[in-house]
């Protein structure tokens, strides 16, 4: 969980230091985030990257930042849905609730996601209004990782949120198997590529 943690804070407030930023700025940002960390994955103590593997970690693969998919969404919330265990890669079995759908528009397609929250991270403090939003589209299991990618929030005071797929990122277990991560529901499949964030 420890591990877990760390990647959500690490995204979601270098995520945060950047939302307003024009384009141009944007995508000096999103880059400066993805060296920060493959510095991270090379060298932090929480890296995911086996230890015996990282001299040789050379950083992770990305897609080009593409402003054309960091879109606005609407979220309608749906707090009276209740809790269901989410399959993880491993036998563990934790415990989420639905806490709403993202609707919004992808390249002229208008999509929705579902929105999730951990009941073990709503006793915790510093994570009690995170929101967890795994997906799937074409790539996956092509040229991103099988069991889906992640994208993080904060839930919002207002109803719209910004949906940034350039900060979509793959699960610790899909760079080592020791890892415990959920794995992504069929209603939050994508119809189309998506080709930002990380791939394989």
């Amino acid at each position: 969980m420890a591990n877990y943690l760390f990647l959500f804070a690490f995204t979601f407030l270098s995520a945060t230091a950047s939302i307003y930023a024009q384009d141009g700025d944007y995508v000096s940002v999103v880059q400066k985030e993805r060296r920060e960390k493959d510095r991270q994955f090379r060298r932090g103590k929480e890296s995911p990257v086996p230890a015996g593997e990282r001299r040789r970690f050379k950083g992770l693969a990305y897609f080009a930042v593409d402003t054309a998919f960091r879109v606005q969404a609407t979220l309608v919330r749906d707090t009276a849905q209740q809790p269901f265990v989410m399959k993880t890669t491993t036998a563990r079995r934790p415990l989420y609730r639905k806490y709403g759908e993202l609707h919004f528009t992808l390249k002229g397609q208008a999509l929705k996601l579902a929105v999730y929250q951990s009941l073990d991270l709503m006793r915790n403090p510093l994570y009690h209004n995170y929101l967890f939003v795994p997906f799937t589209d074409s790539t996956t299991g092509e040229t991103t990782y099988g069991a889906g990618r992640y994208l993080d929030l904060r839930i919002p005071a207002a109803n719209t949120v910004t949906l940034d797929f350039n900060r979509a990122y793959h699960p610790y277990c899909a760079y080592n198997a020791e890892y415990s991560c959920p794995v992504t529901p069929a209603e939050n499949r994508l119809p189309l590529a998506v080709e930002a964030g990380e791939r394989l």
